[in-house]
């Protein structure tokens, strides 16, 4: 049953209502339980919080014995970045993946099968899909996140994804408002920049996004990235002309806007956490996403009595607040009205698998053999992106060594790594793993060492095949995730 503590506040309440937190560990601990009854509305999980499925169910389970209505969010895209997977690489493939296939029905399939499972571990937000157009494919922080770079085909499997989730009452989040793709800079780190015009935007970027809206997305969220055309002077999470006038007027949007995480550097380098929910929440925003970084008591203290302390300075009207908590209610209403749904779904355990295999692209097999002896696996590993995190495994190393017992491995990176490999692989047959070499100087002199002292070396891009193909035989994997390593080995052992 829903409880509130006696005496608290409606403002109080209201500033409560509209954070996402995240904390440490596995279990919900007593001062989050307490905050729950004391108005919070929302918790935040990330991979540290995550050992089990079930243990995922225990978790939220506690958390609704204290507030039946909590809303339970994730940032769980599948490929790359999962969060429910983090130990063990995702059973589903990323969305460019799934783009390269271009099957609607394929992507809506993965997207409810990952919606049921959420649901079954009580988790009823997802801050997932990626709408983000990959106009730029250096990338840092997109790339394989993005389902390609036609908006077209983006906005049709943006709406296939949020149907697919929404099917098993997981509510969608589509990001990043109003798009992330065309940055040369991670907002993790600093605050992007996009030059591109009005017009290009509106028909590039802001695409996928109508789609989603259509599609009945029951959230967005923003982007700290500057697009001058649009905003001069605030990054989209802080900007009223992009959340208020553009999604909301414009786009004609009435669900909740929830920022990206405030604590990026791109906000809480440049405003500050606290300044930065204050204005966000004025620009139109409805919950501030907060806890990957930063993810203590103290935390959601200082945002609530910052939001507290604007509204009675005039900074904030109270009636944005208001607005922005009630909005988080509906959510939570809708989500409480849609939880049988999961719960109704019909399993399919094997979709993720499948579409990471008719993802896969082949080059170079005519007179290339399949491996029957276990090769030397060599990851050139560039340094993850935080939203991917350093948690995960990737590669086709663990599936190599179930189909190929003996199969050894090592990571290599920066200069000189092709050497490393070639005295690390003795006369084994080397399997080269990349991801995205095309943005990796050092990855494509790893590979043309190799190559021209082992020709029928076999390269395996698990990243944007941007590059050439090259190698005795090259595979496309359109991302990292295990399924995508999986299909990978399938074939370089002369199976699927």
């Amino acid at each position: 049953m829903t409880t509130l503590t006696q005496g608290t506040d409606t403002l109080t309440r209201n500033a409560l209502t509209v954070l996402q937190p995240g904390f440490t560990g596995t279990t919900a601990p007593d001062w989050l339980l307490r905050r729950l009854g004391e108005g919070l509305a929302a918790v935040a999980l990330f991979g540290r919080n995550v050992a089990s499925a079930e243990q995922v169910a225990a978790l939220t389970a506690r958390l609704r014995a204290e507030r039946d209505d909590v809303l339970v969010a994730i940032d769980e895209e599948g490929g790359d970045v999962t969060r429910l997977e983090v130990r063990t690489g995702s059973s589903f493939p990323g969305n460019h993946a799934l783009g390269a296939v271009d099957d609607v029905e394929l992507t809506r399939g993965v997207a409810a099968e990952l919606g049921r499972r959420l649901a079954a571990c009580g988790v009823n937000l997802d801050w997932a899909p990626s709408a983000d157009v990959n106009a730029n494919p250096d990338n840092p922080v997109i790339g394989v996140r993005s389902f390609g770079a036609d908006p077209a085909l983006v906005a049709r499997h943006t709406a296939a994804y949020v149907t697919g989730l929404q099917s098993a009452g997981v509510a969608a989040c589509t990001k990043h408002f109003p798009g992330h793709g065309d940055t040369a800079v991670d907002s993790h780190h600093a605050v992007p920049r996009i030059d591109a015009d009005a017009t290009v935007l509106a028909e590039r970027d802001l695409v996928p996004f109508r789609a989603a809206i259509e599609a009945g997305t029951r959230a967005v969220m923003s982007a700290h990235i500057l697009a001058p055309a649009l905003d001069p002077d605030h990054p989209g999470t802080l900007s009223r002309r992009i959340l208020t006038e553009l999604l909301r007027g414009e786009l004609g949007y009435d669900g909740l806007i929830v920022t990206d995480g405030i604590e990026m550097r791109a906000i809480a380098g440049t405003y500050g956490i606290e300044h930065g929910s204050v204005l966000a929440i004025a620009a139109g925003a409805d919950a501030i996403c907060v806890g990957g970084g930063l993810s203590d008591e103290e935390t959601v203290r200082r945002l609530r009595d910052a939001l507290v302390a604007a509204v009675r300075s005039g900074e904030l009207p109270e009636e944005r607040l208001a607005d922005a908590a009630e909005r988080v209610r509906a959510l939570a209403r809708w989500t409480s009205a849609t939880a049988a749904a999961g719960r109704a779904l019909a399993a399919d355990e094997e979709v993720g698998l499948r579409a990471a295999r008719r993802a896969l692209r082949v080059t170079g097999a005519a007179g290339s053999t399949p491996l029957t002896a276990p090769p030397y696996v060599a990851s050139l590993t560039p340094a993850p992106n935080i939203a991917v995190g350093n948690e995960t495994p990737w590669g086709v190393a663990a599936e190599l060594l179930r189909l190929l017992p003996g199969t050894e491995t090592g990571s290599f990176s920066g200069p000189g790594a092709g050497e490393e490999v070639l005295r690390a692989a003795g006369d084994r047959r080397v399997v080269a793993v990349v991801r995205d070499e095309h943005r990796h100087p050092w990855m494509a002199a790893a590979l043309d060492t190799l190559l021209a002292a082992r020709p029928d070396t076999v390269v395996v891009e698990m990243g944007i095949p941007q590059a050439p193909p090259r190698g005795a035989l090259h595979l496309a994997t359109h991302g990292a995730a295990r399924v995508c390593g999986r299909a990978a080995a399938e074939v370089l052992t002369g199976g699927e």
